[in-house]
């Protein structure tokens, strides 16, 4: 590619983003090398100030800046209800339906053999001891309806069952193939209504 030797780095670092083609990753370049100096340097800020300051909830997995994320310090959820799901952007999506009071376990990825990941790559030890430790009455497997999502929710009811609780799955009000990210509420909403116990 033609250009300065920054700009073609800035628009390889932005290509490396998932969703982001070539020409999107000019776009973003441009945008920024247009930006006053000031705001260039707080967007750079911003993004290290994230990277230095979120981590993982060590109750639930999901990303905070705290000592416990905003759901698992809140007071009146239901803690015997725990969501199971892929990702942080999935409680994301759950959170936007307002529907759902309980808590949420996220596993930060699925059973993928083809990619080298095992359960010992994902929180499922951490999700066992969360429901060993008891006052928990139902586990919701709310992966996503692939076949890694569904291998994964198999997998871990399998280990559940023992332990005494309910587990039950999404309904497949969410497409085969789809990601909950991208679900709308209402579709979401009817999934969490009609799930069924694996």
């Amino acid at each position: 590619m033609d250009g300065a030797l920054p700009l073609v780095k800035l628009i390889e670092q932005f290509a490396r983003l998932p969703g982001v083609g070539r020409k999107t990753a000019q776009r973003f370049a441009f945008y920024i090398l247009d930006m006053p100096e000031e705001k260039a340097r707080e967007f750079a800020q911003t993004i290290l100030t994230a990277r230095e300051n979120i981590h993982r909830c060590p109750v639930c997995g999901n990303l905070t800046d705290g000592e416990k994320c905003p759901i698992c310090m809140a007071k009146g959820r239901d803690t015997s209800t725990v969501c199971v799901v892929e990702t942080p952007q999935d409680v994301m999506a759950f959170e936007r339906t307002k529907e759902y009071d309980g808590v949420y376990h996220v596993l930060h990825g699925l059973i993928s053999p083809m990619d080298n990941i095992g359960p010992e790559q994902l929180t499922v030890k951490e999700l066992l001891a969360r429901v060993g430790a008891g006052g928990i009455r139902e586990v919701i497997m709310a992966t996503n309806p692939t076949v890694e999502g569904e291998a994964t929710a198999m997998y871990i009811a399998r280990l559940l069952k023992p332990l005494g609780v309910k587990v039950s799955r999404l309904a497949y009000g969410i497409p085969v193939g789809g990601n909950l990210e991208y679900a709308d509420e209402v579709t979401l909403y009817r999934a969490l209504e009609g799930r069924s116990e694996l």
